[in-house]
């Protein structure tokens, strides 16, 4: 499966969970595991903070660990929880908030470097599990900076490790609670709805979705076992192509297969390939109903790429947005 391109956002290779329990039996035990990620670990900051940070850090307390992220999301939680003021680098995934494209750059999160990650004198690093290189890692371990990485599996599960991470590191645990519970709450509301939309269709078959990374190079459709394939069965939809995990090229035969009714692009992407009359020019799509339908409907549908595949805490918009565009559709 194809990186997603270095300055927007990587895609790993995710195992893909459905979103099975019920809606009030997962707000449960996200507080619940909330409270326990928050509090598995220990104080690390108190044993390596003057060994490996000995300025103070940029908010002010030398006590308040120095951190950088790799990982759009993970960065997006940092400013949610107010310590931004902690931030002294951030990988070029890290685009959102705005702010966050003015903080010093550590590379791509897959090619971090040790000699420019260590120049920022950090106390840790907040990564995903596909950041790396992992001799990099261990030379960071080595110099005593502490390496925190979250799991990734594309479900709500997800969101809550990276709320806890960030808020274990920033030394936030409480507010992290908080806003984990918060956005939990928002995220039952949304799933309900989904549901409930989903069931208001009656004997319709929910929308055929297929979803086209085209940020470099040829366009590639998605199959399963990807975040794409997660968000948009999170949507209440069907992912268009199941007869194979991660991405393949966008080939005549591929659309003909999958036949989509509705067709998913990155805000991103869909610039890269000249917006959208230029999208519906290439051949292969006149072969799907989503080509047919595009006069009388919106089939083309786009969004921001950290917004859609990152699953941060803008989770829960995303996936009610994607939901009435694709429902409507």
């Amino acid at each position: 499966m194809p990186d997603l391109p270095q300055p927007l956002l990587t895609e790993p290779e995710p195992r893909v969970n459905a979103c099975s329990a019920s809606v009030p039996r997962r707000q449960a035990l996200a507080c619940l595991a909330g409270s326990a990620l928050l509090a598995a670990g220990g104080p690390w900051w108190s044993q390596t903070a003057s060994a490996a940070s000995p300025s103070p850090s940029t908010s002010g307390d030398r006590n308040l660990p120095r951190l950088v992220t790799a990982g759009g999301a993970l960065t997006e939680i940092v400013y949610a929880l107010g310590a931004q003021a902690q931030l002294v680098g951030t990988d070029t995934t890290s685009l959102y908030p705005p702010q966050a494209q003015q903080t010093p750059k550590v590379g791509y999160l897959r090619q971090l470097s040790a000699e420019g990650l260590l120049s920022l004198r950090p106390d840790a690093l907040i990564a995903t599990a596909d950041a790396g290189p992992s001799v990099v890692l261990d030379q960071l371990r080595s110099a005593r900076v502490h390496v925190e990485l979250v799991s990734i599996d594309h479900t709500w599960d997800e969101v809550g490790r990276k709320v806890a991470a960030v808020g274990r590191a920033a030394r936030r645990e409480s507010q992290a609670m908080a806003y984990l519970a918060e956005l939990t709450a928002r995220w039952t509301a949304v799933q309900a709805r989904v549901q409930a939309g989903v069931q208001a269709r009656a004997r319709r078959p929910v929308p055929s979705v297929l979803f086209v990374l085209a940020h470099a190079g040829s366009p590639m459709v998605s199959g399963r076992a990807t975040a794409a394939d997660a968000v948009i069965r999170l949507a209440g939809c069907r992912n268009a192509l199941q007869a194979f995990s991660g991405y393949r090229p966008m080939t005549a035969e591929a659309m003909a297969a999958a036949a989509p009714d509705v067709i998913v692009m990155t805000t991103q992407g869909l610039e890269a390939v000249g917006g959208t009359e230029k999208f519906w020019q290439r051949p292969e799509l006149a072969l799907t109903p989503a080509w047919r339908r595009r006069e009388r409907a919106r089939t083309l549908v786009d969004m921001d790429a950290l917004a859609l595949l990152g699953f941060g805490p803008r989770l829960p918009e995303v996936v009610w947005q994607l939901h009435e565009s694709l429902m409507s559709a």
